[in-house]
């Protein structure tokens, strides 16, 4: 569940940076295009798709209850990844939403099967 996390959260990294490169007000069509022509997008698409796979050979064997808060933590790499490439600001809201998300994963975590 972490590697989808983590592929989940590098691939709307290279989507967001892919996305950059379509203009100003893209149509429908040419995003649709632009996910097949520019590499950051569809190489971020095919991350994101492949970290579905990798969800589905999880889910199998584990508890939905317990295995699928896990992928909040995609918003924990997403914002630090953020400050890391993009250089947006991280603050103290911020820092705190991560500290709960954290703990809330933590905590449910710890209610699954034993």
């Amino acid at each position: 569940m972490i590697c989808v996390t983590l592929i989940s959260a590098a691939a709307q990294v290279l989507i967001k940076t892919g996305a950059g490169s379509l203009g100003p007000h893209p149509s429908l069509a040419q995003t649709a295009i632009g996910i097949l022509t520019k590499l950051p997008l569809f190489v971020g698409y095919s991350m994101y798709g492949f970290s579905m796979v990798l969800l589905v050979l999880a889910l199998r064997h584990g508890e939905l209850s317990a295995l699928y808060p896990v992928i909040a933590l995609t918003f924990v790499w997403v914002t630090i990844l953020s400050v890391v490439v993009f250089h947006e600001h991280m603050n103290a809201t911020k820092m705190a939403g991560v500290a709960l998300i954290v703990i809330g994963v933590a905590t449910l975590g710890r209610g699954g099967k034993k």
